[in-house]
């Protein structure tokens, strides 16, 4: 292939002797940007991170398009589809909002997760890998369980972005802490870093997203003063 694209695909750069694809590292520019959208919660999260997440696709499947660390990360290709797909949903759910709002306020107001929610959460993070485990090591991917909670996490931190969910940050943090050790290991030295930097935006969001959290009264159904009123 030639043109831009061409160029975009197979380009490479040396960093410390090793090959590095630079559509891992625009990849990677192109989810930090939309991390930086997401803390000011800025509807531009999503069509930026789906940019992201279309070129690191290519990237975490190494024995298809033969990048240089030819390492098969399923679980790490998977996520990139849906996140896709949930991004589709985060867009128009923060689009939604901000078209009911002023269109001064951000797309969506943080909030804690109920209790019932963070259960639910819990619940799929444990089903979600434990389901995700088996499919990934049949796969062949490198190192399967951490891929498997590394996917599950991630889905279900977008997921409660989405939503609106100061917990969400926590989740990211907790994908980061599994997905830098593993990137390392796999020569994903760019991905990896990436990590590192995000969970510096994943400390900031959560006390920016906690501070709003707490200024925002939550919203209460008006009590009718009649009978007649509440029925009606």
């Amino acid at each position: 292939m030639t043109g831009p694209l061409g160029w975009l695909l197979d380009a490479q750069v040396h960093v410390a002797g090793s090959p590095v694809l630079v559509r891992e590292i625009v990849g990677n520019v192109f989810g930090l940007a939309s991390a930086l959208f997401g803390l000011r919660r800025l509807v531009w999260a999503w069509p930026v991170g789906m940019i992201g997440n279309a070129l690191l696709f290519t990237v975490f499947l190494g024995g298809v398009f033969a990048t240089p660390q030819a390492h098969d990360l399923y679980g790490q290709a998977g996520r990139q589809v849906f996140f896709f797909a949930v991004s589709v949903y985060g867009w128009w759910r923060w689009s939604r909002n901000r078209r009911a709002g002023s269109g001064e306020q951000p797309a969506v107001t943080p909030r804690w997760a109920t209790w019932w929610e963070r259960l639910g959460l819990l619940a799929a993070a444990a089903v979600g890998t434990a389901a995700a485990y088996p499919v990934l090591a049949a796969l062949g991917s490198w190192g399967p369980l951490p891929d498997a909670w590394i996917l599950v996490g991630s889905l279900l931190a977008t997921y409660g972005m989405a939503r609106g969910w100061v917990e969400f940050w926590l989740i990211w943090i907790a994908v980061d802490a599994v997905g830098v050790p593993l990137l390392l290991q796999g020569g994903f030295y760019p991905s990896a870093a990436m990590y590192l930097v995000y969970g510096g935006f994943c400390l900031a969001g959560l006390a920016a997203w906690w501070r709003t959290s707490r200024a925002t009264p939550p919203a209460r159904t008006p009590i009718p003063p009649t009978y007649s009123e509440a029925v009606a």
